[in-house]
């Protein structure tokens, strides 16, 4: 090799390793690894993998606006708009015990056009594990009848209560102990800060379901019976009830006792036509509140539910009710509901 060619040579041989000394000093750092949101079908529809987490979480809610209408409805006036939005959060997980569940819904009720009048609130927050709940929730009380004729509860129905339910496909019991603290004084000298305690038993045979459900209010010593039968019959379904309370407390407290029937005759799967009737005896209290006098009264109407597209639908309600010595009543409302 000449001198020439072996000068060619070399500096080839240095360019080469310079190069590849700066390209090895210029490396880009790796992306990490992006997580994309997973479907989780173990419990239902709607649920999805909270990224990083074996934790299943759902959100819904609605959004509904209603025109009511009845005699003296706000102040003098017989119409008012109100409208609610609700947000709930669904979280589950798999464990030994069965599904872990917790559920946080938000509500806002407002009623005119003052953002004075808007009430925001947590509906429900509870945890859920092997059929025992804890927490703010709704109780069996607040079960009723896909109509709106039906009156078969009194005073508020959602409460921070301790429930054990047990189910299987045809038959559920249960038992709850809840803390009644809201505002009650139809019975002289009771208050906040009580205890009650319902319990629940339910099955299904055929085409026939059956619902008993009991509630004792321990500070009024007082206590309710309820039951509610549904048969589906014809093109629709069938649900009789009735209800007995032995004196005023918490659970009800409308009348001595009262029965009733509805009809929910399903026109196709968008168009339901649902008549009423419901029956009260013996709705005066006694100046004590301990037991009930004379009196009776009874209310009918219709519901009709329509479903204009997939989650959004219209509920119209028209009741009359009638009491001794007092005056006939006509009251409902007109309701826009979106779901999601």
């Amino acid at each position: 090799m000449t001198i020439k060619a072996f000068l060619f040579a070399s500096a080839a041989a240095l360019s080469s390793a310079g190069g590849a000394y700066a390209a090895d000093a210029i490396v880009a750092a790796e992306p990490e690894p992006m997580e994309y949101v997973r479907v989780c079908d173990a419990f239902g529809t709607g649920y999805f993998y909270i990224p990083g987490t074996e934790t299943c979480l759902k959100i819904g809610g609605y959004v509904r606006t209603e025109a009511r209408f009845g005699e003296d409805l706000v102040g003098t006036s017989d119409w008012s708009f109100w409208t609610r939005a609700q947000v709930n959060f669904t979280a589950k997980s798999d464990t030994e015990y069965g599904a872990l569940t917790s559920r946080i819904n938000l509500r806002t009720n407002a009623e005119g056009n003052s953002a004075g009048n808007a009430d925001t609130f947590l509906d429900e927050g509870y945890i859920e594990i092997a059929g025992l709940r804890v927490g703010m929730q709704y109780n069996w009380w607040d079960d009723d009848l896909s109509g709106e004729t039906d009156s078969i509860a009194s005073n508020d129905t959602r409460h921070n209560a301790i429930r054990y339910q047990y189910e299987t496909d045809a038959f559920t019991a249960g038992i709850a102990v809840e803390e009644l603290d809201d505002e009650y004084d139809t019975k002289p000298g009771e208050g906040p800060n009580n205890v009650g305690v319902t319990g629940q038993v339910s099955g299904t045979v055929g085409v026939v379901t059956g619902y008993l459900l009991g509630g004792y209010d321990t500070d009024t010593e007082e206590g309710a019976i309820r039951g509610i039968v549904y048969a589906d019959i014809g093109p629709g379904q069938l649900g009789v009830y009735g209800a007995w309370a032995s004196g005023a407390n918490y659970y009800y407290e409308e009348s001595e006792w009262t029965v009733g029937a509805q009809y929910e005759l399903k026109i196709n799967d968008k168009f339901a036509i649902t008549p009423g009737v419901q029956y009260f005896d013996n709705i005066d209290l006694s100046a004590s509140g301990e037991g009930f006098g004379g009196g009776d009264a009874w209310t009918a109407g219709v519901t009709v539910d329509y479903k204009i597209v997939e989650q959004l639908s219209t509920k119209l309600s028209v009741q009359y009710h009638d009491e001794d010595d007092g005056d006939d009543e006509v009251f409902g409302f007109l309701r826009l509901q979106r779901d999601f």
